[in-house]
């Protein structure tokens, strides 16, 4: 572990149960959010493809200019 892994966890237990509870939803919000951040971009080049018949079309072609 890194030193200020260890540092943290130290910190973390010395904290009363219900503190510890909190650092738990914080965390479990921290990570939930992490997955956020990279499952938008996935979904974005996942849909690519599905969206590229009506992203390319001579109708919206004036919009490219934008």
């Amino acid at each position: 572990m890194m030193r200020n892994t260890e540092a943290l966890l130290q910190r973390i237990e010395a904290l009363p149960p219900e503190r510890i509870a909190e650092v738990e939803d914080f965390v479990a919000f921290i990570a939930s959010r992490e997955l956020g951040r990279q499952i938008v971009p996935a979904a974005g080049v996942a849909s690519e493809r599905s969206f590229a018949e009506v992203w390319q079309n001579p109708e919206d072609d004036m919009y490219d200019a934008i």
